[in-house]
Formats: C-alpha cells, sequence, structure tokens
C-alpha cells in the first residue's frame, strides 16, 4: 500500500514536471506592442490582455506566401506568423475574432478560416518591414493565389490592415 502511494507522488511530481514549462506564463513585451489580443482569451500577460512585440510575434511559427493582392500593382512575397498561431498563443477558444485596424475599422473573421488556409499576419513585404503606409505593421493576408476561392469580396473585407487588436467574444 505505501509503496502504491509513494508511486503515485512520483507519477504526480513527474507529470507536474512535465507540464509546467507549457504553463509558463507569457512574459509581457519589451519592445514596442504591436497587437493586443482581449476578450475571452485563456493567456494573458498584462492585466487580462495578451500584448506582443515584433520579437514575440517574429518567435511564432512564420510561413510566407507570395500572391497577387487586390491592393498592389505587383505580385508579393509577404512574410508573416500563421494567424491561427497567434490565436493559439493567445488561447482563443471561439468560432469568431473581431480584427480592428489603427484607424478603428474592423472586420470578423471566422476561425475556420485560419484552420482551412494559411492565413498570415504579414510583417514582411518583399523581405522589408511593413510600415503603416505600406499596410504595416501587421496585415491579416490570405493566400489568394494558392487558393482561388479566396478570391471573394467577403474575404477582401476580411483582410484587414494597419492591425493593432484582435478581440475575442
Amino acid at each position: 500500500m505505501r509503496a502504491r502511494r509513494i508511486r503515485q507522488i512520483i507519477q504526480v511530481v513527474a507529470l507536474m514536471v512535465l507540464v509546467a514549462p507549457a504553463m509558463a506564463a507569457i512574459p509581457p513585451p519589451d519592445g514596442p506592442v504591436l497587437l493586443k489580443i482581449t476578450g475571452n482569451i485563456r493567456h494573458t500577460n498584462v492585466n487580462d490582455e495578451l500584448w506582443l512585440d515584433r520579437e514575440m510575434l517574429s518567435e511564432l511559427p512564420w510561413h510566407e506566401t507570395t500572391t497577387d493582392t487586390p491592393w498592389h500593382r505587383q505580385m508579393g512575397r509577404f512574410e508573416g506568423p500563421l494567424l491561427r498561431s497567434v490565436l493559439e498563443l493567445a488561447g482563443v477558444d471561439s468560432d469568431v475574432v473581431e480584427v480592428h485596424a489603427l484607424n478603428d475599422f474592423f472586420a470578423d473573421l471566422p476561425v475556420s478560416d485560419t484552420e482551412d488556409y494559411d492565413v498570415i499576419l504579414a510583417m514582411k513585404r518583399n523581405g522589408r518591414e511593413m510600415s503603416i503606409r505600406e499596410f504595416g505593421p501587421l496585415f491579416v493576408l490570405y493566400p489568394f493565389d494558392e487558393h482561388p476561392e479566396l478570391k471573394t469580396e467577403a474575404i477582401q473585407f476580411r483582410s484587414v490592415w494597419q492591425v493593432n487588436l484582435i478581440k475575442v467574444p
């Protein structure tokens, strides 16, 4: 009986050692905040929000897509973290998120879009960081050329640029 109890305690301690790093808190950003995620999220770092700077976003899995957009004269190579990775980092458990721009424009984006397609939060175009004037610093970008079915008005509406906030209902 005692040996069984000791084994149980060892198993619990081993589990805690394995799980603890995954439960580690996300530190607050060191640099200027590019993105705030608010609302119904499980992981926060400033009060009840998740604030991310360029370095934190750069540490997430990145994806690259070369595509034509309705807003650029030439095809471009866009790079940035997968939006689904950003939502996972925040612990989003919702069917939809509101993506907000610096000018207060916002669009509802179904989370299923990020699961069905490699939607990125573009931070670079043709190897250069995107400025506010160039749709940055963050731009929700769908892989238009890889999936022609995305070339619709509804998807274009969801392709928010100058993103600074994601609200989760």
